[in-house]
Order: C-alpha cells, then structure tokens, then sequence
C-alpha cells in the first residue's frame, strides 16, 4: 500500500491547535475526502488502516474511526469485513478533478442574468464608519434603549408562541399588526385600512413595484428624490417621470401634464418632509395631487419614513388618512426610531392590494422575524416606544436648533450659505451658494460623511459636452437625443444643495464637522 499523506486542518485553526474530538474527526474526514477527489486514493483501493492514521496523525484511533464512519455515511469509502475500508468504485474521479480544476478558474461559468443589478450589495461608503456622519436619515442609535429592548425580547424568548414560531400567516405577527393600527389610529388618523409587516420599507417598495408594474409603465417621482426607491420602480422596466419641484413642494400643473400623456401607474411621493429637500407638502397641494390621481386613476405610493419627528407643530396628517378613492398605499418605517438593521416596515392600503402583497411575500421569504416582531410589540404594549419617541423627538428637536444656530453664525461670518428651518425630520438641506460637485469626495478624506445634491438627482451630473450644450440653449432649443425630462436637470456648476443630517451626532461633533465642511467648501475665504 502506498504511503498516504495528509493535510489536516480546520478552518480558522491552527493545524497543530485542533481541539476537541469533534472537530478534529471532521477535519480527517476532509482531509481524507480531499485526497480521494485529487485520485491520491483511487477507487476501491484500500485506505491505510484508522490504527496506521492514528499514528501518523498523532490523534487517538477511536477519532480516526470517526471520519471513518462520516466517510462511509457520504458515500465516500466503505467497510469491507476483514479488509478494511475502501474507496467506493463507482466515484467520478476524473470529473471532479476536472470540476476542481475549473473552480479554481474566476468566473469559470457564465451566468445568464435576465436583468443585472446595477447597485451595489455593500456600499462603497458606510456611514456609520466615519466620526462626522451628515447622513439624513441616521438616528443617533447610542440613545436606543438597548437594555430595555433587551426585556421584552428575553420575555419573548422565555416564554415563546411555539405556533408562532412555525410558517404561518406572512402578513406578520398579530399582536404587532395590532399595536401598529392603533398607534396609526391614534396618532396618524388612519383607519379601515389593512396592514402588513415587511423587512423595511424597501421590501414594501419593490413588491408593490413587482405587483402593479410592467414594462411601459411611467412612475411618475419628485424631481429630487430617494434613488432605492426609484431603483425598485425601474427593476420592472417602468420609466421615471421626474416631476418639478419649487420651495413648496412637487408642482401640481407639471403633474397635471404627466398624467394627461398617459400610461402613468404609480406616483411615488414622500410629502411630510420631502426627500431630501424637507419641505412639507401643504394641504392645498395634497388636495390638487389627489385630485389628479382620482381623475386619472393613479395609484400614490406615500413614504412617510419619519413621520415621528415634526417639532413646530402636530404634523399634517398622512394623505392615507383620509382617501375615500382607496388609491393611496401607506409605507413606513421603524428604523429612523429605531436603527435600519431592525428591519421592521409596514405597508398599509386597502385589503385586495394586502393580499396580493402577502401572497408575493409568501413566495419571496414567507414572513419577517418572527421574535423581533413579538419583541417590538411589547415594546409598544408597555410604553417603551411612546416613551423613546418622546424622549428621541425632544433630542432631535434640541440638535436640528444647534445646528440652525451653528449655520447662522456661519452665515454671520459672510458665507453665502442659504437654507430654511425644517419644521421636522433628521435634516437641513443647504444652499452652499457654489458648486458642490466633488465635494463628496474631499470630504471622505477627512473623514466627514454627507450626501450632496447629485446623489438625490434624478439624472446624475452630464458629461461636460452636455452640460455646456444645455447652458448654451433654451428650453426650447435643446441638443435631441437628450433623456426624457431633461431640460429639468442642472447644469453641473449648479449644483449648490448639501444634505446635512443632524440626528446622529451630539453637538460637540456637529460642531467639528461643520468646521471641516465649511473650510473644505471655502477654504481661505472661511
């Protein structure tokens, strides 16, 4: 028999440093299985005795024996009587080291993708890595309440639902679909509708998307807006309609001439603190927008993603509230109250809409987790939601007045910085009076994290031979070829607005981080 070399080890282990029975068995039996697909070992030919093994590996033969019988149940070798163990005959040999060979070849097959995504499955820039994160929509997760979540979901776990537990119904746990409508109820006015519990709101966005659009469709979407969700839109072969803004909001007369072309299914809007601009939808306006959908039968998808945080007064109440046409679907969100990765969304709209919603899930990923739903419920049940918003509304509203001030005291100095003061949301959306192209960038090197107006443009900044065709033109006498609603687009010199968040940092951070953001936009002149 010839001589049989080995090369145990474990994942993440030093090969001279296994411990335990267990994962040492495991490792021999890799090792073994590894030499038989590399034909070290050929079929039926026998393997060295488990007492021989034990000795060359140093191990005791009762572990041997072990990745033996592992062997044996794969289908890899098999016991014969007084003979020993044997690779089975009928292996594939050849195959799998042809399979092995081209493994180790990138991109050895190619895949035949029906639609590529486009978007990245970890973003480049996280956040939350730097010490100064403008970003908008970040909570100062160092405020939640961790121990005291900790409770109901120790609670949860002591005393689980085990029916609950099993595949049941996707529209989400009972008792959390309960607290919700009443919160809604209560505190947004909306009733006699149905809701269902997602993975955030973007799950709601792309299986309402998935439902309600098809090819040729037209959504029609703010001019400024939240690219994820125009993402989800277009994943179906919809088309964007960018929709004009001015500093009250969306522009009801250039809706009215969108809908009048036709084949608009869905508008998307975002109306108590539009994204990422933050003025608030007046109720003139709402009233006109909702006119127009009812007259041409267009569905409104509302994302209400931080109704929470209004602080002059009580917040308009949501479009959903008061539909009689039953045509506005209702999204929202925990993780602005919460942090993102609770993944904790609803969707509310009328009950054919739902069932189709939870059919799609059913077959997407049956239904969200199910302990973190109990958990938040009884969050809700015994007061600790309705108290961390109080306490986190009171907080933010403290920051968003620093920050107001920190900006007027800038504008004092003589900076050309222009902005109003949001009535509500996590964010101040900045008038920098210059360029702001490339300023992203310098800024990530000094660590400070903030999204700029081209990030929330619904046509991302032109080629500099575009650009200066449109600065040279009218409206009425633009380059052909150009993308749908582009006369509405920027010059790239134009591009002025800054996003900066004020939620997530205290006001020792916001105040340095300014410092650099001011200094990197006017250098000498700060």
């Amino acid at each position: 028999m010839k001589a049989l070399t080995l090369k145990v080890f474990c994942e993440n282990s030093d090969p001279n440093k296994l411990s335990g029975k267990q994962v040492k068995y495991l490792a021999i039996a890799d090792a073994l299985r590894k030499a038989i697909k590399e034909s070290h070992i050929a079929p039926t030919e026998a393997l060295p005795s488990a007492r021989k093994l034990a000795q060359q590996l140093s191990v005791n033969r009762h572990t041997v024996m072990a990745a033996l019988a592992e062997l044996v149940a794969q289908g890899w070798v098999e016991a014969k009587e007084r003979s020993g163990y044997r690779v089975v005959a009928n292996l594939p040999i050849q195959g799998s080291r042809a399979i092995n060979k081209m493994a180790k070849t990138p991109q050895s097959f190619d895949w035949k993708f029906r639609v590529k995504q486009n978007c990245a499955v970890t973003p480049k820039v996280k956040a939350s890595e730097y010490p100064y994160n403008f970003s908008g929509g970040q909570p100062d997760i160092r405020k939640f309440p961790f121990d005291e979540f900790k409770s109901h979901f120790s609670q949860t776990c002591q005393r689980p639902k085990i029916d609950d537990l099993s595949y049941g119904d996707s529209r989400g746990e009972a008792e959390l679909i309960e607290e919700i409508a009443r919160y809604l109820r209560r505190v947004r006015s909306i009733t006699e509708k149905e809701l269902m519990i997602c993975n955030g709101s973007q799950e709601a966005l792309y299986m309402i998307s998935q439902l309600l659009l098809q090819p040729g469709d037209k959504v029609a979407v703010e001019q400024l807006g939240y690219p994820p969700a125009w993402a989800a839109f277009e994943r179906t072969g919809a088309t964007l309609i960018a929709i004009k803004q001015d500093e009250r909001g969306i522009d009801p007369e250039h809706l009215a001439q969108v809908f009048a072309q036709g084949k608009v299914k869905l508008l998307y809007l975002t109306p108590l603190h539009q994204y990422p601009t933050t003025v608030s939808l007046d109720i003139s306006r709402r009233m006109q927008i909702y006119q127009l959908a009812v007259q041409y039968g267009v569905a409104i998808v509302e994302d209400d993603y931080d109704h929470e945080f209004h602080y002059d007064s009580q917040p308009i109440a949501p479009m959903a509230a008061d539909d009689p046409a039953g045509l506005v679907i209702y999204i929202s969100t925990f993780s602005k109250l919460m942090f993102g990765g609770a993944r904790i969304g609803y969707v509310v709209a009328n009950n054919a809409l739902i069932e189709q919603v939870a059919a799609y899930k059913m077959v997407m990923n049956h239904k969200c987790n199910v302990l973190v739903q109990q958990s938040v419920a009884k969050w809700m049940q015994q007061g600790g939601f309705e108290g961390h918003l109080r306490r986190m509304t009171r907080l933010y509203q403290k920051r968003r007045d620093f920050m107001v001030q920190q900006l007027r005291s800038y504008q004092e100095q003589g900076l050309p910085i222009h902005f109003e003061v949001p009535a509500g949301g996590m964010a101040i959306w900045l008038d920098t009076g210059k360029s702001i192209v490339g300023l992203k960038e310098k800024l990530l090197a000094h660590q400070v994290y903030l999204q700029t107006e081209v990030e929330f443009c619904r046509f991302k900044v032109l080629p500099d031979e575009l650009t200066n065709s449109l600065a040279s033109n009218s409206a009425n006498n633009l380059p052909e070829n150009l993308p749908e609603n582009i006369p509405s687009h920027l010059p790239k010199k134009e591009y002025r607005f800054i996003r900066l968040g004020f939620a997530a940092m205290n006001e020792a951070e916001v105040t340095e981080g300014l410092a650099i953001v001011m200094k990197t936009l006017y250098g000498s002149d700060y």
